[in-house]
């Protein structure tokens, strides 16, 4: 039976377990105690770059309550990478769990084994380490050099690649004028309330239990047996309740380490960082030095683009091609730029480790392009509205360098709507504020993907059964990072099987139990990829349930109704059975269950798109910033939860103004982390925020369930862009350098004044 309107999608019901989270009843890793269990405590360097010479551990040794003691010297030395999720992925392998080489402030040394977590602390504080040190790279510019130290053999560049579409030379040729930036992006910690933690137990049968609120479950489970030599099924791997992850936890980090440390001992281990550990020793957002030419005619119309984007792997590899390249893929997706090339390089540098981090890339290559179309804008005196509406792809476009078609991709809806909604023209044309504080505004586009197609397999099973009374059982492998995505999988499942989302039980992954899934929560995969096998899933059991319900009725399929958990024939609407009734004469009568499995992989990968616009007031005198009104307009095809789709906007605005205005893990010269701290390091808190609304543009992507797109990562990518583009419009000067700090717009002010004075 045919529904005109949608009864669980788009509609905002609650996260499944707000009751649970609200009352103090969930149990995070954190919270979780076990028989027997031990703690573990990493030591991480203090210096930047050197060789261990000599670690000294009698006075940890000595300590009552200490059990044990790891360091390079006991334990595996296998070189593994942490990005690597899918069995024979192609990659350099330079990690180990502990090493005699030191490249990074907040490099592993050792960990201790103690009765308590104080008393682990206690030991590692008692270790002492003697360096030889050696010369340290922070700048990935200086890591090009030849005469400069290597941080791995053979040599400190590890990716380079270039990709171009057009004549790029004859683009430029064309042009009638040329504008250059060169924009640098900083490091970012990601910031999640949850640090860094795991539990592992082994049994008496040589297997291992590992708890995690981990992003990829088969990831944790590949890394931890090929660091311990151990069987795939020796290893169990159960994702736990997640307090906020960003990409901070996709990656293996403490899992594999803290599987070892339980086999070795024999008993439980619960390794956890706390938020100093966690802002040095885990993964930021990678640095990127951009440099970007763009070629136009003088009615605005963009003839070529050529970008040189220089990645700062960090100290280890992990990520470093795979976000290149995915900087690349966004690059060319965004504007209908007939000739572009995209040159990507990336380096070792001795400062923490570059990784997964919301938008994976977008945040920088956007924040670097959309600068450059603003100062464009300015330079001809254009509305840079206008001169992105000249300029922005159209629905169905391909990708300019054969990459899956761009979809139903509505930017341009983005920018019409936006602009109406946020008033722009009215802003844009005022007068110029004069006096000590000055307003302007400003705005930005950015795309996203949805998933991996394309690049890497993208695909994950799932099976449902519908349960004697009348609900569900849906496994899989997904993970909710907190955000809704148990909810919104359930909403799916319980729009085409017409029952409450509450009768369907869809627990997260565990390695004994979920069906594979090639990737887990990661690359706004789960809506467009998950979602849609949950939601073909769900039409194979409900096709399943309408044949023996005919057989059980004794008519035909086509006969069939069913509604609100209950089935007829349309012969005999006066006689309705439950969808439990069903299923318990299916069992009974025919020897079946009402359970199906399904491999879906992923059909496409379509751009999602938004359009953000920024007000800022900006003191002069202190060079403090105040975003003052803020508008996020979201291509999301369909929201699947109205509710978490504009909690996700609102969280990644926050996240993209504290990236353009105060975030940056600091390091000086020696390679020391001076951010390492909520004390030093700032986020944007409740009462920076301005108020934020929100637009979606609901158009629907063909491939999508119900027409859904992501939303997750691309939330936290153009508010960046929109905030400098209206620092730079309030100011008439040229940001280029993240974050805007006062300081930097006060150096910015002053060198425009030396300027004017010189003319």
């Amino acid at each position: 039976m045919k529904k005109n309107k949608l009864k669980y999608v788009g509609k905002s019901i609650p996260i499944h377990d707000v009751t649970e989270k609200v009352t103090g009843r969930l149990k995070y890793v954190g919270d979780i105690e076990l028989h027997g269990m031990l703690h573990a405590r990493l030591l991480l360097s203090d210096i930047a770059h050197g060789k261990i010479k000599r670690i000294d551990t009698s006075k940890a040794e000595a300590l009552p309550g200490v059990k044990a003691i790891f360091t390079y010297e006991n334990s595996p030395n296998t070189l593994y990478n942490s990005h690597v999720w899918l069995e024979g992925m192609e990659i350099i392998k330079d990690e180990r769990l502990f090493s005699d080489k030191i490249r990074y402030y907040g490099d592993r040394i050792a960990a201790v084994i103690a009765e308590d977590a104080k008393t682990a602390k206690k030991a590692v504080d008692l270790i002492k380490v003697e360096y030889e040190e050696l010369p340290v790279i922070t700048d990935p510019e200086e890591a090009l050099k030849e005469d400069v130290v290597k941080i791995h053999s053979p040599g400190n560049v590890t990716f380079s690649k270039e990709l171009e579409c057009g004549n790029i030379d004859e683009g430029f040729e064309k042009a009638d004028y040329v504008f250059e930036d060169r924009i640098t992006t900083q490091k970012q910690h990601h910031a999640a309330m949850e640090p860094h933690v795991c539990i592992a137990a082994p049994d008496p049968f040589g297997n291992i239990t590992i708890w995690s609120p981990c992003q990829v479950i088969f990831q944790v489970r590949l890394i931890t047996a090929e660091v311990l030599n151990m069987p795939l099924n020796k290893i169990r791997v159960i994702k736990a309740p997640m307090g906020g992850s960003f990409g901070g936890k996709g990656q293996p980090i403490l899992e594999p380490i803290c599987a070892f440390l339980a086999k070795e001992v024999g008993t439980p281990i619960k390794l956890q960082m706390d938020r100093v550990q966690t802002i040095i020793g885990t993964r930021t957002r990678n640095a990127v030095i951009g440099k970007v030419k763009t070629a136009v005619d003088s009615k605005g119309n963009i003839l070529a683009r050529d970008i040189d984007i220089l990645v700062d792997n960090g100290a280890y590899f992990t990520n470093g091609s795979a976000v290149n390249m995915a900087m690349a893929k966004k690059y060319f997706r965004l504007y209908r730029i007939k000739n572009q090339r995209y040159k990507g390089t990336s380096v070792y540098t001795n400062t923490p480790i570059g990784g997964a981090c919301r938008g994976y890339g977008s945040p920088q290559i956007h924040t670097i392009t959309e600068i450059n179309i603003d100062n464009i804008a300015r330079s001809l005196n254009m509305d840079p509205v206008e001169l992105r509406l000249k300029n922005l792809v159209h629905p169905y476009d391909e990708d300019p360098i054969g990459g899956p078609n761009l979809g139903n991709a509505r930017v341009i809806d983005c920018v019409k709507k936006g602009a109406e909604a946020f008033k722009w023209k009215e802003k844009w044309n005022r007068p110029k504020s004069k006096g000590r504080f000055v307003k302007g505004v400003g705005m930005a586009c950015s795309t996203h993907g949805n998933g991996y197609h394309g690049a890497y397999p993208d695909f994950i099973t799932m099976s449902l059964r519908l349960t004697e009374d009348g609900g569900a059982y849906l496994k899989s492998g997904i993970h909710d990072l907190g955000c809704g995505t148990v909810t919104s999988i359930k909403q799916i499942v319980a729009e085409v099987l017409d029952i409450h989302p509450d009768k369907i039980l869809a627990p997260e992954g565990d390695t004994m139990i979920s069906p594979f899934d090639s990737a887990g929560t990661q690359a706004s995969r789960v809506t467009f990829v998950c979602g849609g096998c949950a939601k073909k899933v769900a039409e194979l059991a409900k096709d399943k349930l309408i044949s023996y319900a005919a057989k059980i009725l004794n008519c035909s399929k086509d006969d069939i109704v069913v509604e609100d958990g209950l089935v007829w024939s349309v012969n005999t609407p006066h006689y309705k059975v439950s969808y439990g009734s069903i299923v318990t004469e299916t069992q009974n009568n025919f020897e079946d269950s009402i359970e199906v499995t399904y491999t879906y992989k992923s059909p496409s990968n379509p751009g999602v798109y938004s359009a953000n616009f920024a007000e800022v007031e900006i003191d002069t005198l202190t060079g403090l910033v105040r975003v003052v009104d803020f508008l996020a307009v979201h291509d999301v095809g369909k929201a699947i939860n109205k509710g978490f789709v504009e909690g996700q906007i609102h969280g990644g605005v926050q996240m993209g103004i504290g990236y353009a205005l105060s975030e940056e893990i600091t390091i000086d010269k020696k390679g020391r982390i001076k951010s390492d701290n909520f004390n030093r390091y700032h986020i944007i808190n409740a009462p920076d925020m301005p108020n934020v609304k929100v637009l979606l543009i609901e158009e629907g992507e063909k491939d999508g369930p119900f027409g859904a797109k992501s939303v997750g990562e691309i939330a936290a990518v153009a508010s960046t862009p929109a905030v400098i583009n209206a620092i730079n419009n309030a100011l008439d000067i040229k940001i280029n350098s993240l974050p805007a700090t006062p300081e930097k717009i006060i150096k910015a002010l002053k060198e425009k004044e030396r300027t004017v004075n010189r003319i």
